[in-house]
């Protein structure tokens, strides 16, 4: 699961295409327990505490949130405003997350030279971490119901743009104060159960974070596409990042002179392993869900949207990897972005199959019509709930023309090419240079440049011209004449409608395409230049079709039917435990370690083990290279303290927790609040889980911390980082002992 995945089929949920799904699609009975639910933390007390405890949990809701200790929140961060999550392992700072979490950072750094991607890296001090350029992690400070002060004003009677609006302007009053009184915190308040519930959070961000270690591609990313969702797996999806703080441990931009940031918690390392059955927690910050989608909001998922996304990206991968195939250094400037949408791609083709498979339609319609059942003959429910189902069937038949021309307005277009994207945020940014505000020019100047070097720095301009001809001819192709770009007319009247002589006159010309005069441009910015330039002009057309998709008056019906279905819902089964949708706020599942029966005749057992290895074994392919220093450590099965009873290294293992894009890195923990693996993807049975959660096959992959800590240790040798952590075990009792000693720490 790479990172930022995704649901999907409403308006809302579309505007966050980077983000991804889990759940179901088949199912034969297994053992293990799957608990649904992505649980707010400020509400474990109340709700979940007692369960969790019968489960396995030894420690108490106050030790997970407290607003008056240290705790297990505190050593959780997310990183890059929601991309992943990341836990902190040492006192110094130190942080283990995913490696496809780090990988953007690691191609960064990586040239034909020293290409650290494919080889690995290890920093044996504190003066060999790389400093990462544009990357933050923020941690959560508190959490706070503010519903009843941002629904004062709000009536039943309001239509939805004057709720929306007296929501917003509330909502900026309660985070200015809270600026005020805590200027060194960010506030944010977010809507829950679509717009029902509102809560406040606060958050601290740092941003001078550092690579520390990366192991070898072919152990962060053994398997690639192919076992990308897939479970047996044996991928060792890690990368070690630290934050740096100034010297009062605060927040600081880069510089020589900051020291390793020391946290309030970290986590201790369990070296136990797992058993079938086992308790495990995940704490993390998932990204996006779709558990209310209506049955209609299904039908047009699996019409029109998922296959449009997959047509398109199908395109995309295949023009990259031709040039990728052919140039070493651009198979290293387009790595991470070839991997992202690959990802997409094979999951958008996996959650169509899980929700035909699992009929989600079906119960979904059936749910519905128990609604309509209980609204019937109650004049309160009706008068409130009676437009509920209508509001949502009008919003999708009358959207039903126009869903394949939103997704290319995205994927084709102001995603479809690097350049489109960059010369969107030109055209955005770029009136900021033109103020009389001298430090707000200079803002914006240095804003831009930002986005310049992040944009030159992987961009092959033979490449992304292949892109943006391939992908804009599909569009001007495959989507009605009336919903297309304004610019298109212009490619059709001035270059007989070739995008190829489109592009062979914006490449050449556009300054956003030369970094010498982009900087020119900064130097002395020029309206008229601004204006004229070909790939500005087409990328705000590009950005002007996909806003008209927002700014319909269907988009009202469905936020008044979304959030009525929501409320009427919750009423209609009150002794439901209900969860609000992931929307990037930190949360906690907690299942059971179990293995699972896919289809009739076959068994996935609960781990996998370096064996696994050499059995996937192929040096042709590059996605089962398997590196010679490890091939060697495994067939001499040096192991040492990280093998399990049996003698074997244990790579991964799964177990029923409930989880989504965003969750990437989040730290699986036992019942003592021990780290014993890092979540990283989901199971293809279960690829319609952010729609409907399945608990008999839901699983969440996870690497064992314990081959972690054997690649950094026997495979690296990287001592001064395993010295850092701290290493807990829990003695085997005697035979004659009744019960286990308690937990004892090894030492750093």
């Amino acid at each position: 699961m790479e990172a930022g995945h995704h649901s999907t089929m409403n308006n809302t949920m579309k505007q966050r295409l980077f983000l991804l799904l889990f759940a179901a699609f088949q199912l034969f009975a297994t053992n293990a327990r799957a608990d649904e639910g992505m649980w707010l933390l400020h509400m474990l007390q109340r709700i979940n505490e007692a369960e969790m405890q019968e489960m396995g949990l030894n420690l108490s809701a106050e030790d997970i949130y407290s607003l008056n200790q240290a705790c297990l929140k505190d050593a959780v961060i997310t990183l890059n405003g929601g991309s992943c999550t990341a836990e902190l392992i040492s006192g110094q700072g130190l942080v283990l997350t995913n490696h496809h979490c780090a990988y953007g950072a690691i191609q960064g750094f990586s040239t034909v030279e020293d290409d650290i991607l494919t080889n690995g890296f290890w920093a044996m001090s504190l003066e060999e971490e790389k400093p990462i350029p544009d990357f933050s992690v923020t941690f959560l400070q508190r959490i706070e119901d503010v519903t009843e002060r941002v629904l004062a004003d709000v009536t039943d009677d309001m239509d939805e743009g004057t709720r929306q609006q007296t929501i917003q302007a509330v909502i900026g009053q309660i985070e200015e104060e809270e600026r005020g009184i805590n200027p060194d915190f960010r506030p944010q308040v977010k809507s829950f159960y679509h717009a029902n519930e509102f809560y406040l959070f606060s958050y601290r961000d740092y941003t001078d974070i550092r690579l520390v270690g990366n192991p070898p591609e072919s152990i962060g990313k053994f398997g690639g596409d192919t076992d990308n969702w897939m479970w047996p797996r044996h991928t060792g999806d890690f990368s070690l990042l630290r934050i740096y703080a100034d010297a009062d441990n605060n927040p600081a931009d880069y510089s020589e002179d900051n020291v390793p940031f020391q946290p309030k918690r970290h986590l201790k390392v369990s070296l136990d392993g797992v058993q079938n059955g086992d308790f495990t927690m995940i704490m993390g910050y998932p990204g996006s869900t779709d558990r209310f989608l209506s049955s209609r909001g299904i039908q047009q998922a699996l019409d029109l949207y998922n296959p449009s996304v997959v047509n398109v990206r199908d395109l995309k991968l295949k023009t990259m990897k031709s040039h990728m195939d052919a140039d070493p250094a651009v198979r290293i400037q387009y790595a991470a972005k070839y991997a992202q949408t690959a990802n997409y791609w094979k999951y958008y083709i996996g959650q169509s199959k899980g929700l035909k498979a699992l009929d989600v339609y079906g119960k979904k319609k059936a749910l519905e019509d128990e609604f309509s059942a209980w609204m019937s003959g109650n004049a309160d429910r009706e008068a409130l709930y009676g437009e509920t189902l209508g509001l949502l069937d009008e919003y999708y038949a009358n959207t039903d023309a126009t869903v394949k021309g939103q997704v290319y307005s995205l994927e084709a277009g102001l995603i479809g090419c690097d350049l489109m994207l960059f010369a969107f945020r030109v055209g955005m940014g770029a009136q900021g240079l033109f103020s009389e505000d001298a430090d707000r020019a200079a803002g914006a100047a240095a804003a831009l440049q930002g986005r310049a070097d992040g944009f030159f720095k992987d961009y092959d301009q033979e490449t992304d011209r292949d892109l943006f001809i391939q992908l804009m001819t599909k569009y001007m192709t495959d989507i009605a004449e009336d919903q297309q770009p304004a610019f298109f007319a212009t490619v059709r009247d001035k270059y007989k409608g070739d995008f190829a002589r489109y592009a062979d006159k914006m490449y050449p010309k556009s300054f956003l395409t030369d970094p010498v005069r982009f900087q020119e441009f900064l130097a002395d910015p020029d309206q008229k230049a601004l204006d004229k330039d070909l790939a500005v002009a087409a990328a705000m057309s590009l950005i002007d079709t996909y806003r008209g998709y927002f700014a319909s008056p269907e988009q009202s019906k469905f936020d008044q039917g979304y959030r009525l279905l929501t409320a009427g819902l919750r009423e209609m089964q009150p002794e439901k435990m209900w969860y609000p949708d992931a929307n990037s706020t930190m949360r906690l599942s907690y299942g059971q370690v179990g293995d699972y029966d896919p289809a009739d005749a076959v068994h996935y057992d609960f781990v996998t083990t370096a064996n696994g290895i050499l059995q996937k074994k192929d040096n042709s392919n590059p996605e089962f290279v398997v590196d010679p220093t490890l091939e060697t450590l495994i067939r001499n099965e040096d192991y040492g303290r990280y093998a399990d009873d049996n003698g074997d290294l244990v790579l991964c293992f799964i177990s029923g927790n409930d989880i989504t894009g965003g969750n990437s890195g989040s730290p699986v923990l036992n019942g003592n609040g021990d780290l014993i693996g890092l979540a990283f993807d989901g199971n293809w049975e279960a690829m319609s889980g952010d729609i409907a959660f399945e608990p008999e096959l839901q699983r969440t992959i996870s690497v064992d911390i314990r081959y972690v800590m054997w690649v950094i240790d026997k495979m690296a040798g990287a001592q001064n980082l395993i010295d850092e952590i701290d290493f807990v075990t829990t003695p085997k009792p005697l035979p004659a002992a009744e019960e286990a000693a308690p937990a004892v720490e090894e030492g750093r």
